[in-house]
């Protein structure tokens, strides 16, 4: 109260809004200029704008009688610019640098906090502005004399050659067609700089006229500046609240908005949702929570809706599973899209979700390498799909994040009959692509509704018993395939230069290895995996691994064959793009390498497992040897782990301290990294640099980091 008294308000003042000139309205600001000079009193010889780009060139008469304007550096700089001989296309046609270009460039891109403000008769009355344009020299006739100066030196040098030809020599010219452009290219084109400083330079200039500050058109122009009306009417926006006026006078300025927190841009409130239509309020949910039953999308819709619309528009952006929607692929990953982890369209990776939502319709458990052995898809693109709609169960798999909804299967079976059938159009195009009845997946019983039951799950006690079973089946087979073996070293050992040829197993043993692959078991077991080791691309591995000739033809385990360059060149590409890979993965992506090949390559003659091992080694990788808990699920090629050592980089120091780090621990976290990689190499890594050695070489799960390929779901 003591300050209001000592400063008393001595005047009120009424505000008016004046627009009229609201939109056309500028602001120029001149370079510094002498106190006693205005820039009415230099003549302005021309002038003109261009509105979309704001921007403006003013031409200004030079006082070449002032003593202090230097005539022979005028002389000078107009001999440059025009040459000797003058032409109506001459900067300068006098002979002497008698103008001057001033430039404009924009002072600021928010123009609405500002106004022009004119005090007249007790009333103050505001202009918006609807720009600020800063004038400044500009020197593109020194541009023009260095051109001309470039033409002359050219026409000298082709004066001193051969002067007796009266014409040039013949040229070979190659004509070229441009091929159609595509829609992507297109718009990658109207987005770059040349585009958009072409299509600066194509807009028109408009020529103004200029009019001096005690012209008749000045005096009569400026009178826009007072508000036209004293009713008011021009002046509702004033009429606000007196926090309102101070915000309409002083908004916030761009930096002060982006200090206030602000929502994520993927989030949206219930009541701007609401606002939208119905369609697009159930794509928005069902793309944000990817899950939903029946039930909850209609308590977030509101009571209000209709429950037919919305079962009309829910079957336009998801798909029924065990009772719940579950969000479509392709909504997800929309066309020309791609995986952050790998790179593969947003084709491959619609048909790879689909076969999970498939899964999900026969049974609420799902193994997650079965999954990634169907669709040939990295462990983090698989763990994607699987974290949208399941949870993960430690020795079991990934259940169903819901319980079936057997409700909503009740009261709407024709929704669900309409599922079931698009359900088997999808699973027909996914047996097409997979060969799912060739790799002998199970198949849906008969009678079993796809999308309202679930399949019985096996108790521990029998899973246990059929790991048992298929470990004795295995057992047997590997004793036969050892007598094999037995036999055929006691026969090298009496005749040397004699080898047995092996007779494949018989129909039997394949139906029964078959059988056992078939067995839809999430538990792995070692001996099973012995059986697929002994044959390493169809060459059994005790051929592969001895001898320099098996049937008369050179073995890939030669460095000079050219089977073992070709696979040198595979293994050290592939580590350049990915510096670190298990054995099971290696193989993986060879098989794929493989697939890609024309028949009859070199490749083809087989590779085994002990080949593909020291080859990678003989290329620079090292294995590193994790310390997988007791209790992993790892198969033994999972847990075979290779890295490239050096490839050249500034990050191999970094890379080598964290591989070293995880060949004492399996897991680790960021914290420890960061301060192992500080003290080893010396000097404090920023968090760029760490995190671009974390993704070469490691995954983070739970808060945990390990190395690509050894964390187990």
């Amino acid at each position: 109260m003591a300050n209001e008294e000592d400063d008393p308000v001595v005047q009120e003042i009424d505000v008016y809004l004046a627009k009229s000139l609201a939109e056309k309205l500028y602001l120029f600001q001149y370079p510094v200029r002498p106190a006693s000079m205005t820039y009415d009193d230099i003549p302005h010889l021309s002038a003109k704008i261009k509105p979309k780009q704001q921007k403006v060139e003013l031409e200004m008469a030079i006082d070449t009688l002032n003593p202090n304007y230097c005539r022979s550096k005028g002389e000078q700089i107009a001999l440059n610019v025009d040459g000797a001989c003058t032409d109506e296309s001459s900067t300068y046609s006098s002979k002497l640098m008698d103008k001057q270009t001033f430039c404009s460039s924009q002072s600021t891109s928010n123009t609405a906090r500002y106004a022009a403000a004119l005090y007249r008769q007790g009333e103050l009355h505001l202009t918006p502005l609807h720009g600020i344009l800063q004038l400044r020299p500009s020197f593109s006739y020194l541009d023009k004399a260095d051109a001309k100066h470039r033409e002359r030196e050219a026409a000298n040098e082709a004066g001193d050659s051969s002067q007796d030809e009266a014409e040039e020599d013949v040229k070979q010219i190659t004509v070229r067609f441009s091929r159609p452009e595509s829609e992507q290219a297109r718009q990658r084109r109207v987005q770059s700089y040349e585009f958009l400083q072409k299509k600066h330079a194509e807009e028109p200039w408009v020529h103004l006229h200029y009019y001096g500050l005690r012209d008749s058109r000045s005096e009569h122009e400026r009178q826009y500046l007072l508000c036209q009306g004293s009713s008011g009417v021009e002046n509702t926006e004033l009429v606000k609240s007196p926090s309102e006026y101070l915000m309409m006078l002083m908004p916030p300025s761009p930096e002060e908005e982006k200090d206030k927190p602000v929502a994520p841009s993927n989030v949206l409130s219930m009541a701007q949702l609401r606002t939208l239509p119905l369609a697009d309020q159930i794509k928005i949910l069902m793309k944000n929570v990817k899950v939903m039953p029946f039930a909850n999308l209609m308590s977030l819709l509101g009571p209000s809706i209709d429950s037919v619309a919305v079962l009309r528009g829910i079957q336009k952006v998801a798909m029924l599973v065990q009772g719940n929607w579950v969000v479509k692929s392709d909504i997800l990953y929309p066309k020309d899209s791609s995986s952050p982890h790998s790179g593969v369209p947003a084709e491959v990776l619609c048909r790879g979700r689909d076969f999970v939502m498939w899964k999900f319709t026969q049974s609420r458990w799902v193994v997650r390498k079965e999954v990634a052995a169907v669709t040939k898809l990295c462990t983090e693109d698989v763990k994607d799909f699987l974290e949208h709609m399941a949870v993960v169960r430690v020795n079991k798999g990934w259940e169903f994040i819901l319980p079936s909804d057997g409700d909503f299967i009740k009261k709407h079976p024709d929704v669900v009959q309409r599922q079931h059938m698009l359900w088997t159009g999808i699973q027909a195009k996914l047996e097409k692509v997979y060969n799912l009845v060739k790799e002998g997946l199970p198949k849906k019983p008969d009678g079993q509704s796809g999308v309202q039951g679930s399949a019985a799950l096996l108790s521990g006690d029998q899973r246990v018993q059929a790991a048992k079973s298929k470990a004795q089946q295995n057992h047997a087979l590997l004793e036969r395939e050892l007598q094999r073996r037995k036999e055929q070293m006691r026969v090298s050992a009496v005749l040397p230069g004699v080898r047995i040829k092996e007779e494949p197993m018989s129909e039997g043993e394949d139906e029964e290895d078959q059988d056992a692959e078939e067995d839809e078991e999430p538990m792995d077991t070692s001996l099973g995996g012995g059986l697929h080791n002994r044959l390493a691309n169809g060459l059994p591995s005790g051929r592969a691994a001895g001898g320099d000739s098996f049937n008369g033809h050179p073995l890939p385990g030669c460095a000079s064959t050219p089977v073992a360059r070709e696979l040198r060149a595979f293994v050290e590409a592939t580590f350049q793009r990915q510096f670190v890979l298990t054995l099971s993965e290696l193989k993986r992506l060879f098989n794929l390498h493989l697939a890609s090949l024309p028949p009859g390559h070199t490749l083809f003659s087989g590779i085994s497992d002990r080949m593909l091992q020291d080859t990678v080694l003989a290329a620079g990788c090292k294995q590193i040897l994790v310390p997988f808990p007791p209790q992993t699920a790892a198969s033994p090629d999972e847990q075979k782990v290779f890295a490239l050592w050096e490839s050249g980089d500034m990050s191999d120091q970094h890379r080598q301290v964290l591989l070293e780090i995880f060949s004492k621990n399996y897991r680790v976290r960021r914290n420890m990294i960061q301060s192992r990689l500080t003290q080893e190499c010396g000097e404090d890594l920023s968090k760029q640099e760490v995190d671009k050695v974390l993704k070469d070489c490691c995954v983070s799960y739970g808060g945990m980091w390990y190395l690509k390929g050894t964390v187990q779901s």
